[in-house]
């Protein structure tokens, strides 16, 4: 009969993302798991298989912390620069969770559409509010979405990584002033030399 579990896997998750989110992931050894939770290492692969089990799950929960935060934006007006904003924010707040999510090596992204599929329930609202709000198509609406968050991606990066650093109104008029650019852009019909993700109706 195998041992019973001294922690549940809730916990050791917990714990796991409290070190990542403090130390970074290179911090995250199952030593340094083990003593987190006041523990030799051994407890851990009770519930988990290996460390890369336990990466991989404290990927998801930083992803739904990520989500947490976007969430903030429903309500606001207008909520796709909200959304921006609160993904900064997270960048300000979690620096080594933004890392983790968008900067760290990932083999199996090899494109934007890539991307857009990790970001989950954030990206489809986004999507429909801004087909709703600025009366674009699916495919206008993609384009649209994909410049303006890898300009949001770049400010947060270089938030989080220490390279630059703007105050609250420099980042809302920098999100602004790219959304309006190409937003005219599209509306003007020179953006045929853009790429986009085509997606289903």
């Amino acid at each position: 009969m195998p041992p019973k579990p001294k922690f549940t896997r809730e916990e050791i998750i917990e714990a796991a993302l409290k070190i990542a989110s403090d130390k970074g992931m290179k911090a995250l050894t199952s030593r340094e798991l083990g003593a987190a939770l006041g523990s030799s290492a051994r407890p851990i692969f009770t519930v988990f298989k290996s460390m890369d089990e336990v990466n991989a799950e404290v990927r998801k929960a930083a992803m739904k912390r990520f989500e947490g935060y976007t969430r903030k934006a429903e309500g606001f007006t207008p909520i796709f620069k909200q959304v921006g904003l609160q993904m900064i924010l997270f960048a300000v707040e979690q620096p080594k969770l933004y890392r983790l999510l968008f900067m760290s090596e990932n083999s199996d992204v090899k494109s934007f559409e890539d991307i857009f599929a990790t970001l989950g329930d954030t990206a489809d609202m986004c999507i429909d509010v801004i087909r709703k709000d600025y009366g674009l198509t699916r495919d206008e609406a993609m384009l649209l979405f994909k410049h303006t968050w890898i300009f949001t991606y770049g400010v947060g990066t270089l938030i989080s990584s220490g390279g630059c650093r703007f105050g609250e109104t420099e980042i809302q008029d920098m999100l602004s002033q790219d959304f309006v650019a190409m937003l005219a852009l599209i509306k003007s019909g020179k953006a045929e030399g853009c790429t986009t993700v085509p997606q289903k109706e």
